[in-house]
């Protein structure tokens, strides 16, 4: 199960990211919001089943932080938008919270129960 999490997150994380841009398409040319609907349906399915194997805040905190990183460099490809050193910074913040709040979300065993294998909560 747990490389299913990380599959359905990604999927989830794609679609998402794809939807986005889309939006962005579409305000030149209608058609694109197709795609934009498809994609956040999308997303939204594959976040739900991704729910099943992890805890919301950390997949929520995943996938909104993923979200906003790809975004912003595949628009700076895609549409030219700016990418400056401070942005880059405020991605690097992102993604160092996006790694204490997962890390922080596993429970630890206590060393004094270890014989117990009884899980603490931190």
């Amino acid at each position: 199960m747990t490389g299913t999490k990380w599959w359905l997150l990604g999927g989830a994380i794609v679609c998402e990211v794809t939807a986005t841009l889309s939006l962005r398409a579409a305000t030149d040319e209608p058609i694109w919001c197709l795609l934009v609907v498809a994609g956040y349906c999308a997303s939204f399915a594959f976040l739900g089943r991704a729910l099943r194997f992890m805890p919301v805040g950390v997949a929520y905190g995943i996938w909104g932080a993923a979200g906003i990183l790809l975004t912003a460099v595949a628009a700076a490809v895609l549409f030219g938008d700016p990418m400056t050193p401070l942005m880059a910074g405020g991605m690097a913040l992102v993604i160092a919270g996006v790694v204490i709040v997962e890390l922080g979300s596993h429970p630890r065993v206590d060393p004094a129960d270890e014989d117990d294998h009884e899980v603490v909560a931190r």
